[in-house]
């Protein structure tokens, strides 16, 4: 059960890091018209640090266990 948790937690901060370095959706001034206001950006990056925080806990939390 342990390695489940610690697969399912390195999932969350890999997909973490993911949104996290693609939050601001960056196009080089090119395609302004789709790329994302600075609330989604935020949000996306919010909710990546929020997966990379929880994965961390969790693997942190499994850590000294049997």
């Amino acid at each position: 059960m342990k390695n489940i948790f610690n697969l399912l937690a390195t999932i969350l901060i890999a997909v973490g890091i993911i949104m996290i370095a693609g939050s601001g959706n960056d196009c080089d001034g090119k395609c302004m018209d789709t790329a994302n206001t600075i609330s989604e950006m935020l949000m996306y990056a919010g909710i990546g640090l929020s997966f990379f925080i929880t994965g961390a806990l969790v693997l942190i939390s499994n850590r000294n266990e049997a």
